[in-house]
C-alpha cells in the first residue's frame, strides 16, 4: 500500500489549507496509508508564536488512545487558527479535545512532558533527516511531493 507522510504544524495556516485539501482528495485514493508527521514550524525557545508543541504532544496521546485523528486535527487547527485560543496552555488544549479524549489523562500527559522527547524526535525527523524546510510537506513512499 502506498504511504503518504504528511508534515504539518497546527499553527500554520498553509497546513490548514493542505489539511482541508487532503481531506477532500483522500476518498478518491482509499489505498493510501497516511503517516502523520507533526513538527513545529517555530519550536521553542523561538519567540515567534503561537507555539504548537502542546497540540502536537496531544496528538501523540490521541494516537495512543486510537482516537479519531481527523477530529483531533480539526479541533486543533480550529483552536489555533480559527478561534485563536491560547494553545500554549495545557488546560486549553485538553479542553479542545474534551469529549473525544479523557481531559484529565491528557492534561496530566501535557504537564508531565510525557511526549516532549517524541516531539523533539519528530522535529529532528522532519528537519534533519527528511529534508523538510517548510510545512506543509508531503512524501509519497519517501519521495518529495509538490504542494
Amino acid at each position: 500500500m502506498p504511504s503518504l507522510e504528511v508534515f504539518f504544524d497546527y499553527a500554520c495556516p498553509y497546513c490548514l489549507i493542505g489539511h482541508d485539501y487532503l481531506r477532500e482528495l483522500l476518498p478518491q485514493y482509499p489505498n493510501i496509508d497516511i503517516v502523520w508527521r507533526p513538527c513545529e514550524a517555530h519550536p521553542r525557545p523561538e519567540s515567534y508564536g503561537p507555539h504548537s508543541d502542546l497540540c502536537i504532544q496531544g496528538l501523540f496521546f490521541a494516537l495512543e488512545q486510537d482516537a479519531d485523528i481527523w477530529e483531533y486535527h480539526d479541533r486543533m487547527f480550529s483552536a489555533a487558527l480559527k478561534k485563536r485560543v491560547n494553545i500554549e496552555e495545557p488546560e486549553v488544549v485538553a479542553g479542545c479535545a474534551c469529549g473525544m479524549l479523557d481531559y484529565t489523562a491528557l492534561l496530566e500527559s501535557l504537564y508531565s512532558g510525557r511526549y516532549e522527547k517524541t516531539l523533539a524526535d519528530a522535529n529532528d525527523y522532519a528537519y534533519e533527516r527528511s529534508g523538510v524546510w517548510v510545512v506543509p510537506a508531503y512524501r509519497m513512499d519517501g519521495k518529495k511531493q509538490p504542494i
